[in-house]
This record gives C-alpha cells, sequence and structure tokens, in this order.
C-alpha cells in the first residue's frame, strides 16, 4: 500500500461573515514561504460573500480545502477544521487576521527543536509604519 505524505501543518481558519478581510488572510496563508502545507477553510454559514472567496481559493489551489457548515459557532467550526486536519502539526487563523510571509516555516522551526507534545503559541504582532 502507497503511504500517503502529509502535511508538515494544517491550517485551520473558521469563517463567518468576514468578507472584508478576507482576501488579504487567504493571501497570506498562499503565499507562505513554508509550501507543504492545507489550509481547510471552514464556512460556518456565512451569508455575506465569504463562501464565495473561499471556494474561489479552493478551486485554485490545492493546498486549500473548503468545508461549509450551517452556522454553529467558533468553536463548532474549529472542531470541523480539526477532523479535515491531517498535517503533523495544527494551526489556527481566525478570518479576520493574516500571516508574514515564513510564519508559518519559523513556527515549525520552533516547534522541531521543542519536546513531543508540546505547544507552539504566537499572538498578535504590530508593525508599525
Amino acid at each position: 500500500m502507497k503511504e500517503v505524505k502529509r502535511p508538515v501543518v494544517s491550517v485551520v481558519v473558521p469563517v463567518y461573515n468576514t468578507e472584508p478581510f478576507l482576501a488579504e488572510c487567504l493571501h497570506s496563508l498562499e503565499k507562505q514561504t513554508l509550501t507543504d502545507i492545507e489550509i481547510i477553510l471552514v464556512n460556518d454559514g456565512s451569508t455575506d460573500n465569504s463562501g464565495r472567496l473561499l471556494r474561489e481559493y479552493a478551486g485554485k489551489d490545492a493546498r486549500f480545502v473548503y468545508v461549509e457548515q450551517e452556522n454553529q459557532g467558533l468553536s463548532a467550526a474549529r472542531n470541523t477544521g480539526m477532523e479535515h486536519a491531517s498535517g503533523h502539526y495544527l494551526a489556527f487563523l481566525d478570518s479576520d487576521d493574516w500571516l508574514a510571509e515564513n510564519a508559518l516555516q519559523v513556527l515549525c522551526a520552533i516547534a522541531k527543536l521543542g519536546k513531543k507534545g508540546q505547544r507552539v503559541v504566537c499572538d498578535r504582532h504590530r508593525s508599525v509604519r
């Protein structure tokens, strides 16, 4: 039996009516320097055009996986995303946030230095221009 290659990181993005911010979020994932990733996009019953944008990204990049459910809230959407995740590491990104291009690569490098089962947590970074 052929072994299926797992992505390094599964990124779960729960989405509910965040259309104004969503393109920047998805673009930041698309441009990650760590490319061996899967992005689980969970549409939690959005009533705006978020679902259309999510399907568009999933249609043009195989790393994006679109999942749709009735609105159940953030925790349920994250749980749904975890059920679809297959990566060695798991990350969550809110749909109104974005990541620096090397964020996942840096976080994975830090995780590999730690003990098995250890969590790597990051919070907001504020750029001053």
